[in-house]
């Protein structure tokens, strides 16, 4: 099977990327508005794609492309994973010419840690270090 990979806004299907997302343990109230303005916010946006060009998995980056990025919503469709697709496209971004300043990468996974561990991420050192605001997601997305 040849999957292509694709960066960038008008080569994602926002309505195949929700359908997916809507699935994944952090986003199962997703809507597509706020799928798209992420996207739109995001430095860098990055999809998988089957050979008939349905899309088949999504990732995104977020940075300043200087010091920091964080990849978040990184998902691949049941159907198509361990075929290595997800580690293909983490290794895409981390090789992107618009990130290669970057030298700090953070990511939050429950459950793909042998995953990310393959492309060189390493449980946070100081975990005690991180702090976050998490609020409810608004009602009206």
């Amino acid at each position: 099977m040849d999957i292509v990979y694709k960066c960038g806004i008008g080569s994602m299907d926002f309505e195949r990327v929700t359908e997916m997302l809507s699935q994944a343990y952090w986003s199962s109230d997703i809507k597509i508005d706020e799928i798209k303005k992420a996207a739109v916010n995001s430095a860098l946006v990055i999809g998988a794609f089957s050979e008939d060009d349905r899309q088949i998995a999504y990732g995104r980056v977020i940075s300043d492309k200087t010091r920091f990025a964080y990849l978040t919503d990184f998902y691949v469709d049941m159907e198509f994973r361990k075929k290595g697709i997800c580690r293909k496209m983490a290794e895409l971004v981390l090789a992107h010419p618009d990130l290669a300043d970057v030298y700090q990468w953070l990511l939050v996974t429950g459950d793909a840690h042998g995953l990310y561990e393959k492309c060189g991420f390493k449980v946070i050192a100081r975990p005690l270090d991180f702090m976050e605001i998490r609020s409810p997601r608004p009602k009206d997305r």
